[in-house]
């Protein structure tokens, strides 16, 4: 099975298979764009610009890779490409139970 491999920070990534995949929401606010990814296990939200198309190739079931880029390379990124500011990463509860998973 495929799978995303997202780098919350230079040390720690995680992997969530995309079969475990559910729902992508997106918002569109002012000068920064929200997209939320939830998988069986995790809700995964990103803040960034152009996520558009990082919602297209979750849908594709292609994206294998994201992570935020540093504001040192920011300008060098062609226009329209997707530039991602900050991803967080929540534990999804399971419903009915007290705890997480």
């Amino acid at each position: 099975t495929k799978g995303l491999r997202i780098e919350i920070s230079p040390g720690r990534s995680l992997l969530l298979p995309h079969d475990q995949f559910i729902i992508a929401e997106f918002t569109s606010g002012g000068d920064e764009q929200l997209l939320k990814l939830v998988f069986a296990t995790h809700e995964v939200l990103i803040r960034g610009h152009h996520l558009r198309r990082i919602e297209t190739t979750i849908q594709r079931m292609e994206l294998s890779f994201i992570a935020t880029l540093p504001s040192s390379q920011r300008s060098l990124t062609a226009e329209g490409q997707p530039i991602v500011l900050e991803i967080v990463v929540t534990v999804v509860p399971i419903p009915g139970v007290g705890g997480f998973r």
